[in-house]
C-alpha cells in the first residue's frame, strides 16, 4: 500500500451533529476507530445545540469541531471549513449528506486531499428545491469524490440510474452497529415498565422518526385486525412532525392502550432487547439502522420490501411484505406474535446474520479499505 501510515487521519463532515441516523453511525465509528488505527475529526457545519453525540465522540477519542453556523446552507461554511481542515491535516475527507458534499468538495480541491462521500438516503420524491440541491450535491461528488459509498446495493442502483455517475467510482458498503451488552431479565422488565407494557405481553417495537414514508399509519391500521387474544403491544420510538396525527389515530383503535409513543430515546438497543420483535413498515429506506439493531439483539423482524431492507431481512430472520399492504402487514404481525417458537428460530438466525454481515468492526474495516484504496489511487495527494 502506498502512502498510508497509521493512524489514518480522516475528517468527517456532516451538516449537523445531533439526533439522526447518519450522525449516530459516526458515533459508533468513533468508538471503534482507535482499534483500527483511525484518527477521526468530525465537523458539524451547524451549531450543536444538543451535545450528546458531541460528548460521546469526544469520550471515544475523536476530535470534534462545530463551524457554529445558523444554517446548513450558510456560505460561510466554505471559508470556515477550509482553514480548520488544513490545520488538522486529514489524509482523507469523508462527507455525509448534501450540504457536507458541497463544502467537502471545495475543501478537498483546495487542500489537495482525496474525498469520499457516503450516500445515506434514497431521495426519489424531492420537492423542486430539493431536486436542485440533490443535483448540486451529485455534481460535487462527480467532480471531486474519488469514491461514493452507497449504504446498500439498492441505493447504489438508484444513484447510478438517477445521475450520470461513473459506476466504477460508486461502491456499496453496508453499515454496521455494535452488539449490545447482554441485558438481564430485570433490566428488560425495567424498560417495559418505563414504556407501560405488561411483562407478559408480546411487544413489537418500531424505531424511527415520525415523518412521512416510515409507514407508521400502515402499522396502526394493521393493528385493527390483529386478534386481541394475542396480546400484542406496539411501542413507537421516535419523534417528528406526524406525532400528533399518529397519536390521534391510535386513540381510535379498538385497544388504544396497546400502542405507546415513547418519543426520542437514547437507549434504543435496550428497548429493542426488551421487545419480542421489531416492525419496520417503511415505504422507502436505504438501510435502516433500527433493523441492524434488531439483528444485533437477536430479534425477529416484520418489515417491507422497500429500498435496502431486503439486504438486511432475509427469510431466515424475518417476514417481508409489500410497502402499503396493510392486510399482509397485519397477518405477518399476528402470525409472528402468536408463534414464540418461530420467533426464537428467527431470532437465533438474526444473531448469526449480524455477526457475519453487520457488526460494527466489519463495517469500520470495510471503510478503512476504501480509504486505503483511495489513497493508493491518489499517491500525489497522499
Amino acid at each position: 500500500m502506498t502512502g498510508v501510515l497509521a493512524p489514518l487521519r480522516v475528517a468527517h463532515l456532516i451538516h449537523r451533529l445531533e439526533f439522526g441516523g447518519a450522525e449516530a453511525l459516526l458515533v459508533e465509528l468513533g468508538r471503534v476507530a482507535y482499534d483500527l488505527d483511525l484518527r477521526l475529526l468530525v465537523v458539524s457545519l451547524t451549531r450543536v445545540r444538543d451535545r450528546r453525540y458531541l460528548r460521546q465522540l469526544e469520550a471515544a477519542g475523536a476530535d470534534v469541531l462545530s463551524l457554529e453556523l445558523p444554517s446548513r446552507w450558510d456560505p460561510r461554511a466554505f471559508t470556515r471549513a477550509v482553514p480548520a481542515l488544513a490545520a488538522w491535516r486529514p489524509a482523507v475527507i469523508h462527507t455525509h449528506l448534501k450540504h457536507a458534499d458541497l463544502v467537502g468538495a471545495v475543501a478537498a480541491r483546495r487542500l489537495g486531499v482525496p474525498m469520499v462521500s457516503t450516500l445515506h438516503l434514497i431521495e426519489d420524491a424531492p420537492t423542486p428545491v430539493g431536486r436542485l440541491k440533490r443535483r448540486a450535491a451529485a455534481a460535487a461528488r462527480r467532480s471531486t469524490a474519488v469514491r461514493t459509498i452507497a449504504v446498500s446495493d439498492e441505493l447504489r442502483r438508484w444513484y447510478v440510474r438517477t445521475f450520470p455517475a461513473d459506476p466504477a467510482r460508486v461502491v456499496t458498503v453496508h453499515n454496521g452497529v455494535p452488539r449490545p451488552p447482554e441485558q438481564s431479565p430485570a433490566a428488560r422488565a425495567r424498560v417495559r415498565a418505563e414504556v407501560g407494557v405488561p411483562q407478559t405481553a408480546v411487544l413489537a417495537v418500531q424505531v424511527g422518526l415520525l415523518r412521512p414514508g416510515k409507514g407508521h399509519a400502515d402499522l396502526l391500521a394493521a393493528l385493527r385486525t390483529v386478534p386481541p387474544e394475542i396480546g400484542l403491544y406496539v411501542v413507537l420510538a421516535g419523534d417528528g412532525p406526524l406525532r400528533a396525527e399518529l397519536e390521534a389515530a391510535a386513540r381510535l383503535l379498538p385497544r388504544p392502550e396497546r400502542v405507546r409513543f415513547a418519543g426520542f430515546r437514547d437507549d434504543v438497543p435496550a428497548l429493542v432487547d426488551a421487545a419480542d420483535l421489531v416492525v419496520h413498515p417503511s415505504h422507502v429506506d436505504a438501510l435502516p439502522t433500527a433493523l441492524l439493531q434488531a439483528l444485533a439483539a437477536g430479534r425477529p423482524i416484520v418489515a417491507t420490501r422497500a429500498g435496502g431492507i431486503p439486504e438486511i431481512v432475509t427469510p431466515d430472520v424475518g417476514v417481508l411484505v409489500d410497502p402499503g399492504d396493510v392486510p399482509a402487514l397485519s397477518r405477518a404481525l399476528a402470525e409472528l406474535a402468536g408463534d414464540p417458537g418461530r420467533r426464537a428460530q428467527l431470532g437465533a438466525a438474526a444473531t448469526d446474520r449480524f455477526m457475519t454481515h453487520f457488526d460494527v468492526y466489519l463495517w469500520a474495516q470495510r471503510l478503512r479499505r476504501v480509504y486505503e484504496e483511495v489513497l493508493d489511487a491518489c499517491p500525489a495527494e497522499a
